[in-house]
């Protein structure tokens, strides 16, 4: 018996270290393995599962992107215009010389290999992380219940940070244009189900914009197409967009149809990126004063537009290999 004893022991170590480990993952990551076993977490998830107990609490700090994105104004004075089904970039009142030499919109034609764009691969500065989903769901997240929400963050309500969190609800709770299934989520766990959900599959890629050099500068760059373009499977993608919240909320949107793409871009400074673009075929129902039909000199519903994810910003689309 004495013989096997240093076995069992080393067995009952692995154990241990392999539970300790288990015990230390976050729980939106455990549910993330548990759903999503054959799924390669993207980065612009990972980089917010790092539990964080003053974040859960009243820590506002993360508040420092505001005015990045947000909706129209419905009495007759639009300050911003979707980019695509209720995700808001650009001010069409803006003069366009301000884009001409920055390829925000382009074609599909445009990503050719050996086609070249000048971009700015920008993150958002909100750093706010993920909550577990039974946390989340004990903070309220509705318009009618502002004061609390304010009260738990400790916001003042007349605030710059309670402006943003307001204006954040407002539009999760806006209606989606015509063909837009649209959810906010508040964890990771709901985006898990909205996103498998629409897709009516569990067997999916979730992938986003990548820059892959370390402590690349995020200025404005000449990107060079590299070979390799690939096109990711199915014509109705979900697309995930982080917004401005104490915690991490994505607005995400079943589009369909789309096409998607992986491709990779070299910038004029060496540094790599693997960039997710994304091509609306059907604009019919977007705003005619759009920026991109004024770059594109085109209008509604006449040709596909396509432009780049963030960097924290998640495509989800089924796998090649799914039923």
């Amino acid at each position: 018996m004495g013989f096997h004893l240093p076995l069992i022991f080393a067995l009952l170590s692995l154990a241990a270290v392999a539970l300790a480990n288990h015990a230390a993952q976050p729980a939106p990551q455990l549910y993330w393995n548990s759903v999503l076993p054959k799924t390669q977490m993207p980065r612009a998830i990972s980089e917010l599962l790092h539990p964080d107990s003053t974040n859960e609490e009243k820590s506002t700090n993360i508040m420092n992107a505001v005015g990045n994105g947000k909706q129209t104004d419905h009495k007759g004075k639009p300050e911003n215009i979707p980019l695509a089904n209720g995700i808001y970039y650009f001010r069409y009142d803006h003069p366009i010389d301000n884009y001409k030499n920055v390829a925000i919109f382009f074609l599909e034609k445009d990503m050719r290999p050996g086609a070249t764009m000048n971009f700015q691969f920008l993150r958002n500065s909100n750093k706010a992380t993920f909550l577990p989903r039974e946390s989340a769901q004990s903070i309220p997240f509705s318009s009618n219940k502002l004061s609390e929400i304010f009260n738990h963050f400790s916001v003042k309500p007349t605030s710059v940070e309670a402006k943003t969190i307001k204006q954040t609800i407002e539009e999760c709770e806006a209606p989606g244009v015509k063909g837009e299934e649209k959810y906010c989520a508040t964890s990771l766990e709901s985006m898990v189900d909205f996103s498998t959900s629409k897709l009516r599959t569990r067997n999916v890629q979730a992938i986003s914009t990548e820059v892959l050099e370390k402590g690349a500068t995020m200025a404005m760059h000449k990107y060079t197409t590299m070979p390799g373009l690939k096109k990711l499977a199915g014509d109705k993608v979900v697309v995930c967009h982080k917004q401005n919240y104490p915690y991490a909320v994505f607005y995400c949107h079943a589009i369909k149809p789309t096409a998607a793409y992986v491709l990779s871009l070299k910038g004029d400074d060496g540094v790599k990126v693997k960039a997710v673009a994304i091509c609306h075929l059907d604009t019919s129902e977007w705003n005619p004063k759009h920026l991109a039909f004024q770059i594109l000199k085109a209008k509604p519903g006449k040709i596909p537009i396509c432009h780049f994810l963030p960097t924290d910003h998640i495509i989800w689309v089924p796998n090649h290999k799914s039923a």
